[in-house]
């Protein structure tokens, strides 16, 4: 059967004290066996025997792990019967996870390019074309029929403030203009005195009323 012998160091006094008290003893095996899993990355059982014999490594191994001297790596495969301690094991570990690992260049290997990544461009948005309000438009005439007045309803829903509107008006037309929201600009019926003209907005409906009388002849 394939088998693999891990060298595990432990510290004198944990291991005297765990050597006196069976549960401590049975917990650091745990401990241990999970250590060699998720080192090792392989799965173990939990069912363990402790054998009365002691196994020891070489003195030249041992000291070449305490000071640092790199352990040649064995080759492991189905037909290898050699022992392995934990830190050849280790070792083979890295070198296999050395092979996904990233790829550092050099900084003299680095070309730096001097084109922008980023690229300005001009804005392509079209402004928003202005709605045209709803409105309602009526001539007030008096009992002959004759032109008196005319007064305009505008719905201005998106106003909250009758400093937002621009009302110009002439003799012969009016205009309503709210930046970036609405514009309507209409064709009187009558020629009209714009020096009568008065305008009330209400802010509850979004209603603005306009009443111009019409000019004397």
């Amino acid at each position: 059967d394939l088998y693999s012998i891990i060298d595990i160091a432990y510290n004198p006094d944990v291991l005297q004290r765990a050597e006196e008290n069976p549960e401590k003893m049975e917990h650091l095996i745990h401990l241990t066996l999970k250590f060699i899993e998720e080192r090792c990355n392989l799965i173990l059982s939990p069912s363990y025997n402790i054998e009365s014999f002691k196994l020891k490594g070489s003195l030249e191994r041992m000291q070449q792990r305490l000071k640092g001297r790199q352990v040649p790596t064995p080759c492991l495969n189905q037909n290898s019967n050699k022992e392995l301690t934990l830190d050849q094991l280790l070792h083979s570990t890295e070198a296999e996870d050395h092979s996904n690992a990233p790829v550092l260049l050099k900084e003299g290997s680095i070309t730096r390019s001097n084109v922008h990544l980023i690229e300005e461009i001009t804005s392509t948005e079209v402004p928003e074309e202005l709605s045209t309000p709803i409105y309602e438009m009526i001539t007030v005439k008096d009992a002959n029929k004759k032109p008196l007045k005319i007064e305009l309803k505008v719905e201005l829903p998106k106003v909250s403030s009758v400093s937002e509107c621009d009302l110009r008006i002439s003799k012969d037309d009016i205009i309503i203009d709210v930046p970036e929201k609405y514009k309507l600009q209409l064709d009187l019926p009558e020629l009209v005195d714009e020096e009568t003209t008065t305008a009330v907005f209400n802010k509850g409906k979004g209603v603005l009323f306009i009443t111009v009388s019409v000019a004397k002849p």
